[in-house]
């Protein structure tokens, strides 16, 4: 599986193309010789199952011109300066010629007194020419990104020391492209015959002169029969060693087996040429945008306001999550004890409500002893109970008495019981009165005490009730209902009591 993305690159050497197409570590290189050379290129590329959609085209040496210019000390906008100086160096018009320039060091020498004259090189190329290659890629469905000379490219290819005069000659067929670099700046380029080495030689000591360099630091021999070369460039007083490759380039150049290499190396430096490339011919609608210096500033203060407004939108926020867990770790750490309270309150709530029902059923219980202890002080000797029953509102006696008459105000005189009546008619008996008396339980305030009640009529002589002793008012303190009440103090001399229903002996 193949990713990233793919460079193709292609010069034009006159009848043929040189191609290459780089993509990652794989690099595939091919020439082209054909009458129709935009269809063969887009066969060759389908051949290969290769789908790029753009292309960076490289021109010969011979069909560019490339020279230093210097212009005078004119206050104005270099390019205008440059287009007006463009006829007095062409061989051809230079009204519609495509051209680019590229500033350089006003001396050439280290000491040399400065100059107030501003140096250039500059690249200009016929409008034909340009065409040719803008043409070339239509026909092929590709998009052109770039017009540069091809050995121009060749420095993509190598990392440069600075400050340090170089000159690299690489031999393509029967021409050798001779480029000189000042640290990373390409200086001047020319292209000689290269048939004999000894005038090459010679003809790269002449490009020092126009570089205006008395001698140079290193000298790179590259492209075709680079042996041969390398022999001949000796007696320049330099050492003649290949160029320092990058790592990366040195694996892609690994990849050419075939020969020539002088001109699939040249395909293969301008596919490695990245970003904005110098003295690109391309015509300027199709050109890379290049930012000016004002326009840098201000895209840079753009990114700073944009990163500090951001910053201002989301530090406040952050702030408030950094808050927001350490309050989380705090709710954490008092979270046990916090669920062992409210376990505790659960707990004292659910006695409370047990303790309340409790109480409740105390209050609302119905306590038979203090009843049936009443009934024994109150009712006469001769008075019989044979059934008591006792409920939420009120007591049922049955039973039998001399006189059931007189049990009434007995009865009503009770603390414990009001509104007494009988629940069915008095029947008499051979000797006694058979009766059945309904009451209800005495309605009275829980803490307040009871007043002595008096019988309502006349008791009967015999009961011992008539000639109890008054009684004490805590002695006579009873609930409403189910009270315990206190026993009463027996007066002196008299005799015990006998609960009802049971003779003496």
């Amino acid at each position: 599986m193949r990713l990233g993305p793919v460079r193709l690159a292609v010069v034009l050497l006159g009848d043929r193309l040189s191609g290459a197409v780089v993509q990652q570590n794989r690099v595939d290189t091919f020439v082209i010789d054909a009458e129709t050379p935009a269809a063969a290129l887009r066969a060759e590329l389908d051949a290969r199952g290769l789908a790029p959609r753009s292309v960076s085209v490289g021109l010969a040496r011979t069909v560019v011109v490339v020279k230093p210019i210097d212009l005078p000390p004119v206050v104005g906008k270099l390019r205008e300066m440059v287009r007006f100086e463009l006829d007095r160096h062409l061989p051809f018009p230079a009204d519609d010629a495509p051209f680019d320039f590229l500033p350089l060091p006003p001396d050439g020498e280290v000491g040399q007194p400065t100059s107030e004259t501003k140096r250039v090189l500059i690249a200009a190329a016929d409008r034909r020419v340009v065409d040719t290659a803008l043409r070339l890629a239509e026909e092929a469905k590709l998009r052109p990104v770039s017009i540069t000379v091809a050995a121009h490219d060749l420095l993509a290819l190598v990392k440069t020391a600075r400050r340090q005069h170089v000159a690299w000659l690489h031999r393509c067929g029967d021409t050798a492209d001779v480029l000189l670099l000042d640290g990373p700046t390409l200086v001047l380029s020319r292209s000689v015959r290269a048939t004999d080495e000894a005038e090459v030689a010679a003809e790269a000591l002449r490009s020092f002169t126009v570089a205006r360099w008395r001698a140079c630091d290193a000298i790179w021999v590259s492209g075709d029969q680079a042996d041969a070369l390398t022999a001949a460039l000796l007696p320049l007083g330099a050492p003649v060693t290949r160029p320092p490759y990058t790592p990366r380039a040195e694996r892609r150049l690994a990849a050419i087996t075939e020969e020539p290499r002088g001109e699939r190396e040249l395909a293969v430096a301008v596919a490695s040429g990245r970003g904005i490339r110098p003295l690109d011919l391309i015509p300027p609608a199709l050109r890379r945008r290049r930012l000016t210096r004002s326009q840098w500033i201000t895209v840079g203060v753009l990114a700073a306001s944009v990163v500090l407004s951001i910053a201002a939108l989301l530090v406040p926020g952050y702030r408030e999550h950094r808050r927001l867990e350490t309050l989380s770790g705090e709710i954490g750490r008092i979270d046990s004890g916090v669920r062992s309270v409210e376990r505790i309150v659960a707990e004292l709530e659910r006695k409370r409500q047990l303790l309340a029902a409790v109480q409740n059923i105390e209050a609302s219980a119905i306590r038979p002893l203090p009843l049936l202890r009443e009934l024994t002080e109150i009712l006469p000797g001769d008075a019989w109970l044979t059934m008591l029953s006792l409920d939420a509102k009120g007591v049922e006696l049955t039973g039998q008495a001399a006189q059931a008459s007189a049990l009434i105000p007995l009865l009503e005189n009770s603390p414990l019981l009001e509104r007494v009546e009988f629940a069915s008619p008095v029947t008499r008996g051979r000797d006694r009165e058979q009766f059945r008396i309904r009451a209800a339980w005495e309605a009275r305030r829980p803490a307040a005490a009871p007043a002595a009640v008096t019988p309502a009529g006349p008791r009967a002589p015999e009961s011992p009730a008539a000639t109890r002793p008054k009684r004490d008012e805590a002695d006579e303190e009873l609930p409403a209902l189910g009270g315990t009440p206190t026993p009463p103090r027996p007066a002196p001399g008299t005799p015990p009591r006998v609960p009802p229903g049971v003779r003496r002996p």
